[in-house]
Parts: C-alpha cells; structure tokens; sequence
C-alpha cells in the first residue's frame, strides 16, 4: 500500500489500476445486478443524477452510439460515451466529449472504487466482475468528474440481466437482433429478443430497428406492458437508400415528425440503419425532451461520426479494410457491403475468432466472395484453434465458397498478416475481419501505433 495525500491508495499508477480491473476477468460474465447495485449504493447512487441514452442489440451497437455522441457534440451538447469492448486502449471505454477518460482520473476512482469491491468479495454477493468495476467507474467519472448532459450508454451483452441496465434512460434503442452469445442469452430469437428488451423501462420511449417479425412481436409486448411508446422502424420510422458516392452514402430519413436528408461516410447498407435509428432517437429527444438540434449541426454530425474497426481502410498499398464481423449476421452485412463499397479484382480476407461463438453462419456468408482465405488466431486466452476454423471451412468449400478457393492456414497472426500483405496485389482487396481481439491488434500494427492494449 501506498500513503499518499494522508489516505492509503493500493494502487499506485495507471497500469497498476488496470490490471486490477482486468484481474477481475477470472469472475466471469455473472449476469444480475445485485453486485453493482450494493456498489453504487455505496456512492449514493450517482447513477440517478445522469440522463442516459441506453444502447442494446447484436450488431450496431457501437455504430449507433458512434452517430448519436456525434449529433449531440455538434449540436453543443457534452456527452459522456460508454463502450465496449475497446480497440486500441482501455481508455476507450470512457470518453467524454470524444476524448478518454484521462489517465490520472482512472486511477484516482480506481482507488476509490478498489477497497469496497475488497468489502463485497469477502462478503456473501462475492466479487464484482470486471465489467461490474467498470460500469461503476463509468458512473463515478460521469456523475462525480465531468457532469455531462447526456450520456450513451452501451450494454456489455443482452440488457435485461446485463450490469448497465441499473439506470432509467430518458431513451433506449435496440438495434438490432442475432445469433450471438447464445450460451448466455438462449438459443432462439424470442429468447434472445427477450433479453435485449430487457432495456425497455416503465414510461421510457423505446426505438427499435429490429425486423425479424418473431423479435418485433416480444418487442412489441415488453413495450405495451411498460407502456412505452415505440418507435419501430418500417411503421414508425423508415429509410430509402440514396446514392452511394466514393467515401460516401446518402438516404433519406422519414420519421413521424418530419423528413430529414442524411449523408454518412460509414459504408454498407446498415449503416444507413445505423444512423436511422439514431435519427429517430433525436428526434425524440428534439420532440420531447427539448433538445436543440439544428439540420446543420445533424447533418454535420452525421457526417462526420467515424467508427475504427468498422469497413476502415487503414491501409492503400496494398489496399486493407478492417471489419470487425464476427457473428452471421455481421458477415452478411459485410458480404453484402464489400462488392458495394470497393473496386477489386481478387479478395484476400484473413480472419481469426473466439471459440464461444455460432462460426459456420460466419463462413456460409462469407466463402461465397472470397478468393484466398487466411485462418489465424487472435492473441486472447478464449481464441478458436485456426485449424477447427478450417475444418468449417472444409465443410462447406463444396457448397458455399467460391471455385478455387485458395485457403491458407497461419495461427500466428502477425506472420497471417505479411501474407495477406504479399498476396494482396494492387488491383485487389484485403480484408480483416473476426473478433474485435484481431481487429484491435492489426490495426494498431497497419496504423504503427505503439500504445495499444485491447480487450473488453
């Protein structure tokens, strides 16, 4: 222990306080609130000073609170911004005004936070998890630090049982519904519907941008019981698909209250999703809740909201797009986009997983448009084995892949990534794609940056 300024702080720099967070990884996803509960009931429940915008679904996620923390700081706003998992630093998940938490205030709430999370895992509830410690630093940074008008809230996994869920927002979105996490969520789209409409709140309006009619119909039913309006994209809400220029996509948004025109420089088609669903979010602020949103500053900020990770080029020569699918429905999309959005002629996607995940859908997607398949592993402790990969991939070369497809296999992924560099000549595509583990270790060695760390 550590005397500093009269108090005893066990923890003495920023490293030290994030590998005490991570520490907590051993205690695992343990779904329920009754650890962060007695955690902020501790603080005095600062949770409940916070306007939160509450942010769940399978994919987009991420995408979608990338467009609103945009909107909202150009529209003069300060907003506070809760993600996860990080790509390049575990700053990342706590960000105020588009910038990370600093590193001198993690440590100081880390050290605030360490002694009662000792006191509970020596009590009967056990030890709060990692993303339990987490959330409650994000609350404690929010409430106590930077005071900030709003802020964007993203489940860890599901909603309904999920540690983010101890908040009331003034609006949730859902937006959208998969096969993932199955082994914690259930194994049916009703189940995991059921879940993710967790978030739904008494008296909350609740947007949504799920389609597929069995998840819409338990949607639909948690939001009546709770008396929640809902907004529901193709009743309440939709989008028609506008020209598609080089960095570019164009759509208009037609909501209940009005019509908006919107360009975004994310591409694929789900982004024009994306950012629909935050529209109608703002728009219920703006109607609502008295939020001043001006066109400009919307359009602006729409326009504006980058997103690493997601269809990124980070590379020209050879030419390499990052994407972080890595569940069916996210390699659809990115099957779909890929044609769209770039010019090739052969494609090169090098890929690597986690082995908890549903991986045959990935590849049923995926085969169809590839030209060469490079297998590797991600550098985590829950990596999927490159050569289970490729016993998905022998399965299905028959049916689903491209003739000839080429399929190399490199478990170790920096050398997986100097072949795909070799193999990727100037008129072709490479594409990295899998678990955000990959992503976040790839494109901080394309992009030369030496500070990254990543995980969840």
């Amino acid at each position: 222990m550590n005397q500093h300024d009269g108090e005893l702080t066990p923890l003495r720099t920023y490293q030290e306080a994030v590998d005490w967070i991570n520490g907590l990884i051993p205690f695992g996803i343990r779904p329920g609130l009754e650890r962060i509960y007695a955690l902020m009931e501790r603080f005095g429940n600062p949770h409940r000073r916070l306007k939160f915008i509450h942010v769940a679904g399978t994919n987009g996620k991420g995408s979608s609170c990338a467009f609103l923390t945009s909107v909202l700081l150009e529209s003069g706003y300060s907003v506070g911004t809760y993600t996860s998992p990080y790509i390049t630093k575990f700053t990342n998940r706590f960000q105020y005004n588009g910038e990370d938490i600093p590193e001198d205030v993690l440590l100081e709430l880390s050290n605030r936070l360490h002694p009662v999370v000792e006191e509970l895992a020596a009590a009967e509830l056990g030890s709060p998890t990692m993303f339990e410690v987490s959330t409650a630093l994000a609350i404690l940074y929010y409430a106590e630090v930077c005071y900030p008008d709003v802020v964007v809230w993203e489940t860890g996994l599901g909603g309904r049982m999920d540690v983010t869920n101890i908040v009331t927002p003034i609006v949730s979105l859902i937006t959208n519904i998969g096969y993932d996490h199955m082994d914690v969520l259930g194994d049916t789209l009703e189940k995991i519907a059921g879940e993710k409409a967790g978030i739904i709140k008494p008296g909350v309006p609740v947007v949504s941008c799920v389609e597929q009619p069995e998840a819409v119909q338990v949607i639909k039913e948690t939001a009546a019981r709770n008396k929640s309006t809902l907004y529901l994209m193709n009743e309440q809400f939709c989008y028609e698909r506008g020209e598609l220029k080089e960095g570019a996509q164009q759509f208009l948004f037609k909501g209940p209250f009005r019509n908006l025109e919107a360009e975004i420089s994310l591409l694929g088609e789900h982004q024009c999703k994306n950012a629909s669903g935050a529209l109608m979010v703002l728009e219920v602020l703006r109607q609502y809740m008295a939020f001043i949103l001006d066109d400009e500053d919307v359009a602006r900020g729409l326009r504006q909201t980058a997103w690493a990770g997601r269809l990124e080029q980070v590379s020209t020569e050879p030419r390499i797009v990052l994407d972080g699918a890595h569940n069916p429905e996210g390699a659809e999309m990115l099957a779909r986009s890929i044609p769209e959005a770039f010019r090739y002629n052969k494609l090169i996607l090098m890929m690597g997983m986690l082995s908890n995940k549903h991986h045959q859908g990935y590849f049923k997607h995926i085969l169809p448009i590839v030209d060469t398949i490079i297998l590797t592993e991600p550098d985590f402790r829950r990596k999927m084995d490159a050569e289970a990969l490729l016993g998905l991939v022998e399965e299905l070369k028959e049916t689903a892949a491209k003739p000839g497809l080429e399929i190399i296999v490199e478990p170790d992924w920096k050398t997986a990534l100097e072949i795909l560099k070799q193999n990727t000549k100037a008129e072709d595509l490479g594409v990295v794609s899998g678990t955000l583990y990959l992503i976040s270790d790839v494109r901080a060695a394309l992009l030369h940056q030496t500070d990254s760390e990543k995980g969840w």
